[in-house]
């Protein structure tokens, strides 16, 4: 999926900001932490690895009908932001100094927490199929 609607990712950005703000108030955040998240919305919504969109077709028809692809990919990509920036402010918090960091110890680190949180978000929304309340819940976060 590496080329998406301007329409799908409008929807995705307006879900996935939606639901970040629910945990980190997004019109409060840094410059910096602000770019961030765009460079990590934009890498994750092109899907140049064909991550998402395999996972996407691999899910049950049941869990895929609860919700637009755009919307799921939007879920997703808060999920994402919200595991990245607990790690970096652990990273932040561990380290003394900014040379204390050692680039090549968190090397990786962002695929494998985007990862995690795909198969995460994949769990949740397979169990929203029994689970209402869990349902739910994905529509309250999810809307403005």
């Amino acid at each position: 999926m590496s080329h998406v609607t301007e329409e799908y990712k409008a929807t995705a950005k307006q879900v996935s900001f939606n639901v970040a703000n629910k945990v980190l108030p997004m019109d409060k955040l840094p410059e910096t932490l602000l770019e961030a998240y765009e460079g990590l919305f934009k890498e994750l919504i092109e899907d140049n690895a064909g991550l998402f969109n395999k996972s996407w077709q691999a899910m049950p028809a049941s869990a895929q009908k609860l919700m637009p692809q755009a919307e799921f990919h939007g879920f997703y990509i808060a999920n994402a932001w919200m595991q990245l920036s607990r790690v970096a402010q652990e990273i932040a918090d561990d380290a003394d100094s900014d040379e204390a960091i050692d680039e090549k110890e968190y090397d990786g680190v962002f695929g494998r927490l985007a990862e995690q949180s795909l198969k995460e978000s994949i769990r949740k929304l397979k169990k929203a199929r029994t689970d209402r309340s869990m349902l739910n819940s994905f529509k309250q976060v999810m809307s403005a």
